[in-house]
């Protein structure tokens, strides 16, 4: 039997697709610009402030002017007392480590200012990915649904049961997927974590298969 021949496809319609999947790459991508700028937007005053004295800190240079404020600090009152003079924070610097500590309190609360809202974007992101992973999996199930529709439907395919087949024809059940994520695990010390075992997912009921006699 011959094989039939398949013709190229036509330079427009190549181009046609290439133009649609550009636009469609540039709608993702203008959508997440629009949800940074839609989170960035909802930052208030004193946030951004915070955040921006967080960037601030998290750089080499602060490290470096802190090391060499506390070096002259400690410098100079020791220099002091080896003139004779009246050094304004004598060993071991108490003044010094309370402004050391203060130091460290403001840094680590803007640091945890700007930690929070980057968990909440973090969280934001996880519920997203489990949403579109989800809709993945039932386009998947179905795209499945149709082939062996398409399979027992073709005069010149043998039919026969996959069982293979006919387990992932069946969408995942998101009420499954969430009682999957809220399982616990006790372990032997008494501490309670979160399930790492795989759980058998309950499938939503799709159509059934078909009840005639097959071909082997």
């Amino acid at each position: 039997m011959a094989t039939p021949e398949v013709s190229p496809r036509p330079p427009s319609a190549t181009a046609d697709a290439a133009d649609a999947e550009s636009g469609q790459i540039g709608q993702n991508i203008a959508a997440v610009h629009e949800f940074y700028a839609r989170e960035e937007q909802r930052r208030s005053a004193p946030q951004r402030h915070a955040e921006n004295l967080g960037d601030l800190v998290g750089r080499p240079a602060f490290l470096v002017v802190t090391l060499v404020f506390v070096s002259v600090w400690i410098a100079a009152n020791l220099a002091l007392s080896a003139w004779g003079g009246s050094p304004f924070d004598e060993p071991p610097f108490h003044w010094l480590q309370g402004v050391i500590a203060i130091v460290a309190l403001l840094v680590t609360t803007v640091v945890l200012i700007k930690q929070n809202r980057l968990d909440k974007l973090s969280e934001q992101r996880a519920h997203l990915d489990l949403k579109v992973l989800l809709l993945i999996e039932q386009k998947t199930a179905k795209l499945i649904d149709l082939m062996e529709e398409l399979r027992r439907d073709l005069p010149n395919v043998k039919d026969r049961r996959d069982s293979g087949a006919v387990v992932m024809r069946q969408a995942m059940s998101p009420e499954a997927v969430l009682a999957a994520l809220d399982e616990e695990v006790i372990s032997p010390d008494g501490s309670i974590s979160p399930s790492t075992s795989p759980s058998t997912p309950t499938p939503i009921a799709g159509p059934a298969p078909p009840t005639g006699p097959t071909a082997v």
